[in-house]
């Protein structure tokens, strides 16, 4: 009998332990990722600026991606280009997602906000990002990075409103909710106390989405030379620097493609990874 029981018990604790470890591995990799892009500035053997090798130049023992179009090392630069990324689609991410979780569970539990809320979404949803880009740089032409952020910040806020108000719509009709409302509570203890608690893993998986989305929108703006300027060391602005010699050194571009792709990817893994899958649904589903 205790055979059968061992038996019986096996593949369980066996998938627990495989859905622990695939918890467990997007989230270190983005650790690694992020500690990499960090403490990159201080790895790095050569000046942001400094030419070592012949323009695209293959790799070599200098340089150890080859060279840049002005002869720089790809690597070093590669290594100084995360951190600005990580930092402004973390900056994104966190305004969004504060944003829309004050503002969805405002708008459940006011009609009138809510259908403000709503028509607005509606506009914003429709306006291309790289259009908005383009119109918050053009009036804004000193603003660099920051009018960048700008940007991902307004065009991320609408859909990410949609998102949290439509799963906190059901909670709204919970009871201990109406009897919050009807013991006099205000809106705003009601929003952060009874229905903010709730939507924990909502916001989580938000959180990840609108990262992902920060970097794609930082990173277009970057390729397009809005926001960052040369010779900043982006990884978006290096793979348009060095386009015109991707035959001559693919690593000059490759490289920080790969490290954009990476950083979404992980950061994506992980937050749906905690993520209960009710949860992904309703964020990934407009």
């Amino acid at each position: 009998m205790s055979t059968a029981l061992t038996t019986a018990r096996a593949p369980r604790g066996s998938a627990g332990r495989g859905r622990v470890i695939r918890r467990l591995v997007p989230g270190v990799l983005l650790v690694l990722l992020v500690l990499l892009a960090l403490t990159g500035p201080f790895l790095a053997a050569h000046p942001l600026d400094k030419p070592v090798t012949a323009p695209f130049a293959t790799a070599g023992d200098g340089a150890p991606l080859g060279g840049d179009q002005l002869g720089r090392d790809v690597l070093s630069r590669l290594l100084h280009g995360g951190t600005a990324l990580i930092g402004s689609a973390l900056l994104v991410a966190a305004v969004v997602t504060a944003l829309a979780a004050l503002a969805g569970c405002f708008a459940v539990l006011h009609p009138a906000v809510g259908r403000a809320v709503e028509r607005t979404a509606d506009v914003f949803i429709l306006l291309p990002p790289i259009l908005g880009i383009m119109l918050i740089a053009l009036a804004w032409p000193g603003g660099g990075r920051w009018a960048v952020i700008s940007a991902a910040i307004i065009l991320g806020t609408p859909y990410a409103v949609r998102v949290v108000a439509g799963a906190a719509a059901p909670l709204a009709d919970a009871g201990y909710v109406e009897a919050a409302l009807a013991g006099g509570e205000s809106l705003t203890y009601t929003a952060t106390r009874e229905l903010l608690p709730n939507l924990r893993s909502t916001i989580l998986a938000l959180f990840g989405l609108r990262f992902v989305e920060a970097v794609y929108v930082i990173s277009m703006a970057g390729f397009l030379q809005i926001g960052p300027q040369p010779p900043a060391a982006d990884w978006a602005l290096m793979i348009r620097e060095n386009s015109s010699g991707i035959l001559l050194n693919p690593w000059a571009v490759v490289a920080p493609s790969l490290a954009i792709a990476a950083l979404a990817i992980s950061v994506n893994l992980a937050a749906t990874s905690l993520a209960p899958r009710s949860a992904r649904k309703a964020v990934i589903t407009p």
